[in-house]
């Protein structure tokens, strides 16, 4: 048994796939790919697909590479699922970004559903505002995730150009990008932009103090 959810992120981030066992009334999902738009969707659809008599939900997160926000609203379709059939449900495993993520949000990433951090009466003020700023933190790293996911390619093809231009390695070339956006004072993607635009041809050419950037970055990393 097995749901799955697409994201449109340009292909960059993976699907979320959910396989299901049930075993002496015992479920247990495992999930892989990502926690972003639409996984509290797929998560509803595979608990709806459990049998009649499931005692006991158990989902393994080792799988999961990366959460947003909405992957907390993810937690709280498992949870709601439990309560309304009063059956004992937990998330566990969580490995890397998301464990970031849920101790951002407060939570326990040991046991979002029931350790510390998870609260059954109302919150005090003071803990609200604190957990409001703490999600503000979040949403600004996720979207640091995000773009870093969207740059990362072409910063990865420029590397490879001046790597076979060069003849340099991988770090070699890493630093002259960087040294150049500093010396330009631009970002890193637009100066990837810019020599892997060069290496195709065709495109307009770099403004005059980009291109002596590179060429300074060029002689202080490469000679």
């Amino acid at each position: 048994m097995s749901s799955a959810a697409h994201t449109s992120l340009a292909g960059r981030l993976n699907n979320l796939t959910i396989d299901a066992g049930v075993e002496g009334g015992r479920a247990v999902l495992v999930l892989r790919g990502d926690l972003i738009h639409g996984c509290a969707d797929t998560l509803a659809t595979a608990l709806a697909r459990l049998p009649d008599g499931t005692g006991r939900v158990d989902l393994n997160m080792a799988g999961v590479a990366f959460m947003d926000t909405t992957g907390l609203r993810f937690l709280e379709v498992l949870d709601t699922y439990g309560r309304r059939r009063r059956i004992r449900v937990t998330a566990t495993g969580w490995n890397d970004q998301p464990r970031r993520v849920l101790e951002l949000a407060g939570l326990d990433p040991d046991d979002p559903l029931h350790g510390p951090g998870t609260h059954r009466e109302p919150v005090p003020s003071a803990m609200v505002l604190e957990r409001a700023e703490q999600l503000d933190l979040l949403r600004t790293e996720v979207e640091q995730l995000r773009r870093a996911i969207v740059t990362r390619p072409v910063i990865d093809q420029a590397r490879g150009v001046l790597m076979a231009t060069h003849a340099c390695s991988s770090d070699q070339a890493w630093n002259v990008l960087r040294e150049a956006s500093q010396l330009s004072n631009t970002k890193l993607r637009k100066v990837a932009a810019v020599v892997t635009a060069e290496a195709e041809g065709g495109g307009p050419p770099p403004p005059s103090e980009l291109r002596q950037a590179l060429r300074t970055a060029i002689d202080r990393c490469l000679n």
